[in-house]
C-alpha cells in the first residue's frame, strides 16, 4: 500500500531527528528505525541531507572535523584499524600529510572497495592487530587506531612500504613531544618482530 503524505513527512522528520543526533548518520541505522531508506534519497534531493559516501549522510553544512574520512571508513570497514601514516597525523607525530586512509585488517578479510576515500591497505594478525588499539573519538564516530608507540613500531615494521626516513622520523619526533615510552616501544618493537632493528635506534634516544 502507498504510504501517506502523512506518513511520508513523519517518517521524514524521523531520519532528520536521527541525522541530528549523530555526526553522521549511516543508511544502516535508518533501516534498524524500521524506517525505508529512500527516504534518505528524497531529503538530499531536498537539500535537507547531505551524501558524503556510500550510505553516510549527514545535515547540510554541518562542520567536519580534520579527520572526517576516518570516521567514514570506520562506519564501513567494521574490522579495520587506522595505522601508519594515517595514525602519525592523529598522533600528530612527523609531516606526513597522507591523502589516502592507511588501515590494517585482517589477512583473510576481503580488500574493502570503497568510492571514497582512497584507502592503503595493511594485512596484520594476531597481537599484530589486536594490541595498542584505542578509540579515538572524530565527528560521533568511536575510530580504532594504533596507539603512538604502536604505530611508530610499525612504522619499522613496514619501512619498505613508507621508507625507513619516516620512521625515523616518527620515532624521534614522537619522542622529542614527550609521546613515547620506551618500555612500550620495545614491548611494540617485541610485538611486531624489530626489536633488533629498533635498538640502536631507541638506544640513541637516550644517549
Amino acid at each position: 500500500m502507498k504510504a501517506s503524505l502523512t506518513q511520508i513527512t513523519t517518517q521524514e522528520q524521523a531520519v532528520l531527528a536521527l541525522a541530528k543526533s549523530r555526526p553522521l548518520l549511516r543508511a544502516r541505522d535508518v533501516a534498524d528505525q524500521q524506517l525505508p531508506t529512500v527516504i534518505l534519497s528524497r531529503l538530499v534531493a531536498a537539500g535537507r541531507l547531505e551524501r558524503v559516501a556510500r550510505g553516510i549522510y549527514c545535515l547540510p553544512g554541518r562542520s567536519a572535523s580534520e579527520h572526517r574520512s576516518l570516521a567514514e571508513v570506520s562506519l564501513r570497514v567494521g574490522r579495520g584499524v587506522v595505522c601508519l601514516l594515517s595514525a602519525l597525523r592523529v598522533h600528530e607525530i612527523g609531516t606526513q600529510a597522507p591523502f589516502e586512509v592507511w588501515l590494517a585488517i585482517p589477512p583473510n578479510m576481503p580488500s574493502p572497495r570503497l568510492d571514497q576515500p582512497a584507502l592503503r591497505i595493511v594485512r596484520m594478525s594476531g597481537a599484530a592487530l589486536t594490541e595498542g588499539v584505542r578509540q579515538v573519538q572524530f565527528d560521533g564516530v568511536a575510530v580504532p587506531v594504533f596507539d603512538a608507540e604502536k604505530t611508530v613500531a610499525d612504522c619499522f615494521k613496514f619501512r619498505n612500504k613508507i621508507g625507513l626516513d619516516v620512521a625515523l622520523e616518527a620515532l624521534q619526533d614522537g619522542w622529542r613531544q614527550n609521546k613515547l615510552s620506551m618500555d612500550k616501544l620495545w614491548h611494540y618493537a617485541t610485538v611486531d618482530r624489530v626489536a633488533n632493528i629498533m635498538r640502536p635506534y631507541m638506544e640513541s634516544l637516550t644517549a
